[in-house]
């Protein structure tokens, strides 16, 4: 744990652009621990906000930013497509879950399930479904969204980089 955030209370709130510079910081320490993302991590602040976005969220501890997570509009991806085809719903009562990670030194506080969970009350709030994919490499993470009740809708690519490919698990929020 970071000595200067020690026994802080961490707050989960509205990101502002002011949170940017720290939360690509905690970005960029996620990556070198666990290889997430698999893109963005060149520019960080720009991947941190891509086209879309309907609302993003920070664990602030302090002012220290040690946590992040987003939810966009659906911008062609294929959790999207997936859940559209099983539940013959619309795009425009689906949002996209994204950019969720927790920094090394803030682990085990249950910040990510309070970041999902500013998510899911969002979405709730405007009538949305949150989708998503995760890497299947990512256990942890696959293992947290399936304990917040989130069902496996599929399996999918994710495309990045020069026509690299990895395998995700595609999810979508529970109903309430």
């Amino acid at each position: 744990m970071h000595p200067d955030t020690v026994g802080q209370v961490t707050a989960i709130r509205p990101r502002t652009e002011a949170d940017l510079p720290g939360a690509a910081a905690a970005l960029v320490a996620v990556h070198a621990a666990d290889g997430y993302p698999v893109e963005g991590v060149d520019a960080p602040q720009e991947w941190l906000s891509p086209a879309g976005i309907l609302q993003a969220w920070v664990a602030d501890k302090g002012g220290k930013i040690v946590g992040h997570a987003m939810i966009s509009r659906p911008q062609g991806e294929d959790a999207v497509k997936m859940w559209l085809e099983q539940s013959h719903d619309t795009a425009d009562h689906v949002a996209v879950g994204a950019r969720l990670f927790v920094a090394p030194e803030a682990r085990s506080e249950g910040l990510g399930e309070r970041l999902i969970r500013a998510a899911f009350d969002y979405a709730q709030d405007h009538g949305l479904r949150v989708v998503l994919d995760v890497m299947a490499k990512d256990k942890a993470a696959i293992r947290l969204y399936e304990r917040m009740g989130m069902q496996r809708i599929g399996t999918a690519k994710h495309t990045y980089g020069a026509g690299q490919e990895i395998d995700a698990v595609c999810f979508v929020s529970p109903t309430s």
